[in-house]
């Protein structure tokens, strides 16, 4: 497994990360623990050392699992976490707000620790933007939390531009991670830029698209009213079915170059910056592996170009998310 540093800072990792997410919440039914338990310590032995968790997901109970897999392996892998949502702390009740005040998220550190089963979170990130706290307050915050040494490196999920110069003024921000992919590609406007500028790292989320990109997926494809896809405007059935011409017209890259749409889409994301790690998520052993293969995938200059213009006959119709949960990005 290549490593790559997120920026400037000394956080090395896997070139593929794992995001664990998908395996307590939001995609349908939760896995049964002690495969998911096993699928993350198989990742482990590929070489994968970056793992994404955050208090939300369940609530708790994925950093509860990610903590128990990674037990054994202590000082060896990086575990990224993230505060921001106004939860109940004992009943783990999600009330619907932010919540980044400064003393709330020192309170989360504490818990996510001991969830972690770890005594320092090796990236930290602020969930989502909460307009009611400054971000320098935010950034002063997990500064302290970083000289106490129960943090190593500050991130920011799903921020503005302007949001990361004000933060990592405060305090160094080493990754900021938010949705990228040859599904979305909002991110190289304004964001990409910014990090370069500022050498901080970009860890992209949903980098296949949520599924989409796997080539799994038909008109015909319909998602369990658990699974947070069902209400995602552009896998909505009409919506869906005019966006699969993107996967179609990339097989013609996936057949020359003997690799699967996942592993093409992946690759394609590793080829853009050097800083960049993405962190797809799966539940079962053969999707890592089949992940994990797009490090070995090498695209040329002209590859790129290929993928660049067939994507850009694609114009993928529906928003990203939700409109409430866009809303709480770009803040």
């Amino acid at each position: 497994m290549q490593k790559r540093q997120l920026g400037n800072s000394t956080l090395e990792v896997s070139a593929l990360g794992l995001g664990c997410m998908g395996m307590s919440a939001n995609y349908g039914p939760p896995g049964e623990k002690r495969e998911m338990i096993a699928l993350i310590r198989a990742a482990v032995e590929k070489g994968v050392t970056f793992f994404d968790t955050a208090e939300v997901y369940g609530p708790f109970v994925n950093e509860e699992l990610v903590g128990e897999a990674l037990a054994p392996f202590k000082g060896q892998v990086a575990i990224a976490t993230k505060f921001g949502f106004d939860l109940d702390k004992e009943t783990a009740e999600r009330r619907g707000g932010l919540d980044s005040r400064p003393e709330h998220i020192k309170a989360v550190a504490e818990a996510s620790l001991q969830r972690l089963k770890i005594d320092t979170i090796d990236l930290f990130y602020q969930h989502r933007v909460d307009p009611a706290v400054p971000i320098e307050d935010v950034a002063g915050a997990v500064k302290d939390l970083i000289a106490q040494g129960k943090v190593r490196h500050f991130g920011l999920s799903e921020p503005a531009a302007a949001t990361v110069r004000r933060a990592h003024a405060v305090q160094p921000v080493t990754a900021v991670q938010s949705e990228y992919s040859l599904f979305f590609r909002g991110p190289e406007t304004e964001m990409l830029p910014t990090l370069e500028e500022l050498g901080i790292g970009f860890v992209p989320f949903s980098p296949l698209g949520a599924g989409f990109l796997t080539g799994k997926m038909d008109e015909n494809t319909r998602f369990d009213s658990s699974d947070f896809r069902s209400r995602v405007p552009r896998l909505a059935p009409e919506a869906l079915k005019a966006n699969l011409a993107l996967v179609d017209l990339l097989r013609e890259v996936t057949q020359r170059k003997g690799a699967t749409p996942a592993q093409i889409a992946l690759a394609w994301l590793l080829a853009q910056k050097p800083w960049i790690v993405p962190i797809p998520g799966t539940t079962r052993l053969h999707r890592l592996e089949e992940n994990l293969g797009a490090v070995a995938v090498e695209l040329t200059a002209e590859d790129l170009r290929v993928i660049d213009a067939v994507a850009s006959k694609v114009t993928v119709q529906g928003a990203r998310l939700p409109e409430a949960v866009l809303r709480m990005t770009g803040g």
